[in-house]
């Protein structure tokens, strides 16, 4: 989900520095940190409106917000596509008044090095993208017609034919007359425009080509695995506009119902001071330790991610605090850039606000969000897991300097101010008495504007609580939009067959390097985590779920992997591309704040976030892997998470060089570390045995190069680089 604020969407939580000491040298880069994150975030950012205009979209925002909230307790008597219809019509009309029509390349794909640095930073993406004026004539005829679009399922008078109230609309299923075609086409292209405004031309080009496939596919020589019968356009347009797989299809739905609420939750959160207190937190926690710096920043990613759900934003936010911290303790800009990416990216990763697609997992799977939270659990701490020993292991080899944070104690600023988790646990304590996730989040969002009054200065007054219901939903704009979008997609594999071919050709590839089921297995996993990493290169996260999961997903299911195995797959590698080169969004952001090179940000980058790539891996090439996700009872769970526990921390040393205690590793150590925590992923018992094995033989070797080290006067272990310096 993206990050909320007042006045744009996909902007990290507004909170103060700690209270760090300050020099002139340590000041953070001069730039607003919520411009900053719209400039990298997936959406493209949003106008800064004043006026009037300002006023009808707060008031707008305000009604579609009341809408949701009313379908939580008193849901519409016609249904859930009713209520989408309604919804969309709210929201599809604000994109063309909050965005501005800019016609420049994708915005993934016009950023240049020299843009990135802190000092240019406000002219990213500048121009028209910028959106300081309101909207045109041309704007206002779209959203006029835009409206008229997403309310003609429900007009109650006849018009040409069609019309005629909603349910005469769906009786016009598989049969839609002229007006309908002509209304459903109008839409179609309101949609890409839409998403073009938003997201860029990748994704509206992404759905043109599946139309494409849907209408010309019947042409394909029908002995391709890919070939069709052939749709007409009419049996199209009726496929996206009057059926449940269309625009409003399960992706709307779970952004109607579930996302818009998530984000205006985490709009009040954010207002009542909550991102303040966390990074205080982090700082208060870690004052006295010699990686206090590092520490700092990978706290402050996961609790700031449980506010946000926003890898870029949440990168931002924390850079901007804690990169003058990092720098004074002597790590390199690259290097600190890598590490804030990392732990901004683990935000989507991590309960209870994961991102948009943890949604349409729970809705695919037909399970409870709270199961799609347990199977979260263990993969998030190995993922922490992984960036922690990476920063303990930096702070050695790097020669970090222990870094003073003068901050207050821990425990006395959760006395004051540790209610902000009330809300949280909150959540989580409702989803387990069986309460539904809308229901949980509404009443976590009143418990948290009921303890915001504890706090003077962040209470949320009247005004203030408008801002944050019109945030919510302004950040939701994007979102929805794609979702609504990702019904041309969904339609289109589900009407020609898509899915199951594409599984089929997935597999045969597979199959044509070997006949053993678990090679084929283990081949299709490693083809299919390339094929949505690439994908997810060019759409944002929920689309790219979206495509994944009906593309790919039938694939992993056929081979025999649990449905929550392949889901989570999907949605981690889909999630990922926030940190894959060559865009690598997190990364990119990063080195905007610490003005460091963008190409060796995107690789440490990599190597913090390595266990998020691996672990998926894990739980789909074996039975055992299931125990990651919280499945098959506590024995498989705690040898799975023993087990690749291990394998992360190998593999740190591996790609870190350093045995954190030891000393330094060279390149045989490295070498044994990278095929023992490979090896120990293969959750079955000879891989497990040989992998320690050559775990041991790491930690003996390199405790032998300490010695000889020792002996010949060599750089002994624990004994640090200059600093800044990174020693090989």
């Amino acid at each position: 989900m993206a990050e909320i604020d007042r006045e744009t969407p996909t902007t990290p939580p507004r909170h103060d520095p700690p209270a760090t000491p300050s020099t002139g040298t340590d000041r953070p880069p001069v730039v607003d940190p919520r411009e900053l994150a719209t400039r990298f975030e997936e959406e493209k950012p949003g106008r800064t409106l004043s006026g009037p205009v300002a006023a009808i979209l707060t008031a707008a925002t305000l009604v579609v917000a009341l809408l949701a909230l009313w379908q939580v307790f008193r849901p519409l008597a016609q249904g859930s596509k009713y209520y989408l219809i309604y919804f969309l019509a709210g929201v599809l009309p604000l994109v063309f008044l909050a965005y501005p029509a800019d016609l420049r390349l994708p915005h993934r794909l016009r950023r240049s090095p020299a843009d990135l640095s802190p000092g240019r930073a406000g002219a990213v993406g500048g121009g028209s993208g910028s959106g300081r004026s309101g909207p045109s004539r041309v704007d206002w005829v779209l959203a006029a017609v835009a409206l008229a679009g997403c309310l003609y399922p429900v007009l109650p008078v006849t018009l040409f034919g069609g019309g005629g109230g909603y349910d005469a609309f769906l009786d016009r299923q598989g049969l839609l007359v002229g007006m309908d075609v002509a209304m459903g086409t109008v839409l179609l292209l309101l949609l890409l425009e839409a998403c073009r405004r938003t997201t860029g031309w990748i994704l509206p080009a992404v759905c043109l080509l599946f139309l494409g496939y849907g209408y010309y596919g019947g042409l394909l020589p029908q002995t391709w695995a890919v070939a069709h019968a052939g749709l007409d356009f009419g049996q199209l347009v009726d496929a996206f506009y009057n059926s449940d797989s269309g625009f409003y299809g399960t992706p709307l739905d779970v952004a109607a119902t579930y996302i818009v609420l998530f984000t205006i939750y985490g709009a009040v959160l954010d207002l009542s001071g909550a991102g303040r207190f966390f990074v205080d937190l982090s700082a208060a926690a870690f004052r006295r330790s010699r990686t206090a710096a590092g520490r700092t920043a990978v706290a402050s990613g996961f609790l700031l991610g449980t506010v946000s759900g926003s890898g870029a934003a949440t990168t931002v936010s924390i850079g901007a605090v804690t990169w003058p911290i990092l720098r004074r303790a002597g790590y390199p800009a690259e290097r600190a850039g890598g590490m804030l990416a990392a732990a901004g990216v683990g935000a989507i990763l991590s309960p209870p606000t994961l991102g948009a697609a943890a949604f349409i997992i729970a809705e695919y799977l037909g399970v409870s969000y709270l199961r799609v939270l347990g199977w979260a659990m263990v993969p998030t701490v190995l993922y922490y897991l992984g960036i922690v020993l990476s920063v303990e292991i930096d702070a050695r080899r790097c020669g970090v300097r222990p870094a003073a944070l003068e901050a207050g104690s821990a425990w006395r600023l959760l006395a004051r101010s540790g209610y902000h988790f009330a809300s949280l646990l909150a959540i989580v304590g409702l989803l387990a008495m069986g309460v539904s996730a809308t229901r949980a989040v509404v009443l976590a969002t009143v418990i948290a504007v009921v303890l915001s009054l504890l706090d003077r200065r962040h209470r949320l007054t009247p005004a203030r609580l408008v801002a944050a219901l019109s945030g919510g939903v302004r950040g939701v704009l994007a979102v929805a939009v794609v979702c609504a979008a990702a019904g041309i997609i969904t339609a289109t594999t589900t009407k020609t067959g898509l899915g199951p071919q594409a599984a089929a050709l997935l597999v045969n590839a597979a199959g044509a390097v070997s006949s053993e089921p678990a090679v084929v297995l283990a081949l299709t996993a490693l083809l299919a985590a390339v094929a949505l990493s690439l994908l997810g290169l060019a759409v944002p996260v929920t689309a790219s779920f979206v495509i994944g999961w009906v593309i790919i997903g039938p694939a992993l299911l056929g081979l025999g992997v649990h449905a929550p195995a392949a889901a989570m797959f999907v949605f981690y590698f889909a999630v990922l591309s926030e940190v894959s080169p060559p865009t690598a969004l997190a990364a990119v952001a990063a080195a905007a704040v610490t003005g460091g090179r963008v190409v060796p940000t995107m690789w440490h980058t990599l190597r913090y976030a390595l266990p998020a790539y691996l672990i998926p891996l894990a739980f789909v090439v074996t039975p055992t892997g299931l125990g990651l996700l919280g499945i098959g009872g506590p024995q498989r769970i705690l040898v799975a998470t023993a087990v690749t526990a291990l394998s992360v921390a190998v593999l740190a040393v591996a790609s870190g060089g350093w045995l954190p205690g030891v000393g330094p590793a060279g390149v045989p150590e490295r070498v044994l570390g990278a095929i023992a925590g490979l090896t120990l992923l293969w959750l079955e018992p000879v891989p497990v045995a040989i992998g320690v094995v050559l775990a041991g033989v790491l930690a003996a070797g390199v405790y032998l190069r300490r010695g000889s080290a020792g002996a010949t006067g060599g750089t002994r272990a624990g004994q640090p680089a200059r600093p800044g310096k990174e020693q090989e």
